[in-house]
C-alpha cells in the first residue's frame, strides 16, 4: 500500500506542471471573457483614451493615448503649457521631452523604450501570450485587500517580469506589479487598477494608480473618455526628423 501511494505521489508531481498551465490558461480565457470576450477584443483596431494624470497636489497632466493593432502606440501629456511625447513604430521607441530642455524627437533608451513597448500592445500581455514569446505562471491566490485573487507572474519576451492579480470573482485586473532594471538599477512598479466600463462592447478600466512599490508618492490617472476604431494613420507613430537649425545670417559685404 505505501509502494502505491509513493507512485501515485511521483505521478502527481510528473502531472502538476501540465495542470498548473492548463489552470492557467482557464484563468486567461476567463479574463478575456470577463473583458467582452475574444471576438471583441480583435475587433478592436484602434484605441484612443483621453485622461488626467494627477502627479501631486494641484499638478495635473491632461494626456491622449492611441494605441493601434501592429504594436504601435504614441502617448502625449502636457505639463505647464508643454506637450511631451512618447511612441513607438513597431520597432523604435522614441520621445520628445521640452520641459527637460529636450524639444527635439529621439530615440529612447533600450531600457526606457521597454515600458512604450509594452503600452503598445493592444490586448495585453496575457493573450496569445505564446505567439507573443512570453511566458505565464500561476503563482497561486491571495487575499488583496479583503479580495480572492489570483497571482500570475508574466515574463515577457523583452525580459520585464510582471506579476498580475486577477479578481477570483470578476476575472479583471486589480492590481498588477512590474520589474524593470532601469539604466542598471532594478525597479518594481505597482498599480492599482479599476472602476471599470463598457466601450462598445469591451471592458476598460477607468482609473490606475501608480507608482513606486512601497513608495507613498503616487501617480492617479483619472479616463475620462475611450474610443474604439478612430482612423489612424501610421505615420503619427514614426519619430520625425529633427528640425535643422537655419544658417546663421551672413553680414552684407561692405563696399
Amino acid at each position: 500500500m505505501l509502494k502505491k501511494l509513493c507512485f501515485g505521489l511521483v505521478a502527481v508531481a510528473l502531472l502538476a506542471p501540465a495542470i498548473l498551465a492548463q489552470t492557467v490558461d482557464e484563468i486567461i480565457a476567463k479574463n478575456v471573457a470577463a473583458r467582452g470576450g475574444a471576438d471583441k477584443l480583435k475587433s478592436v483596431q484602434s484605441v484612443k483614451s483621453t485622461a488626467t494624470l494627477a502627479m501631486g497636489p494641484g499638478m495635473e497632466a491632461p494626456g491622449m493615448l492611441i494605441q493601434k493593432r501592429g504594436n504601435l502606440a504614441r502617448l502625449e501629456f502636457t505639463i505647464q503649457g508643454l506637450t511631451a511625447i512618447q511612441a513607438y513604430d513597431g520597432s523604435h521607441a522614441w520621445q520628445v521631452m521640452p520641459f527637460m530642455g529636450k524639444k527635439d524627437p529621439e530615440l529612447m533608451a533600450a531600457d526606457e523604450a521597454k515600458e512604450v513597448e509594452e503600452m503598445a500592445d493592444i490586448d495585453g500581455p496575457m493573450v496569445d501570450y505564446k505567439s507573443k514569446g512570453n511566458q505565464v505562471e500561476l503563482l497561486g491566490k491571495e487575499k488583496m485587500e479583503g479580495t480572492d485573487a489570483y497571482k500570475i507572474k508574466v515574463i515577457l519576451k523583452n525580459g520585464d517580469v510582471q506579476t498580475v492579480y486577477i479578481d477570483a470573482d470578476s476575472y479583471l485586473e486589480i492590481k498588477e506589479e512590474t520589474k524593470r532594471t532601469v539604466r542598471g538599477s532594478e525597479q518594481v512598479y505597482e498599480a492599482a487598477i479599476g472602476d471599470y466600463k463598457e466601450v462598445g462592447g469591451v471592458i476598460f478600466p477607468f482609473a490606475i494608480e501608480s507608482g513606486v512599490k512601497g513608495s507613498q508618492e503616487k501617480q492617479k490617472l483619472t479616463i475620462t473618455k475611450i474610443e474604439l476604431n478612430v482612423p489612424v494613420d501610421d505615420s503619427m507613430f514614426k519619430m520625425p526628423a529633427a528640425a535643422t537649425p537655419a544658417p546663421p545670417k551672413m553680414d552684407a559685404p561692405k563696399n
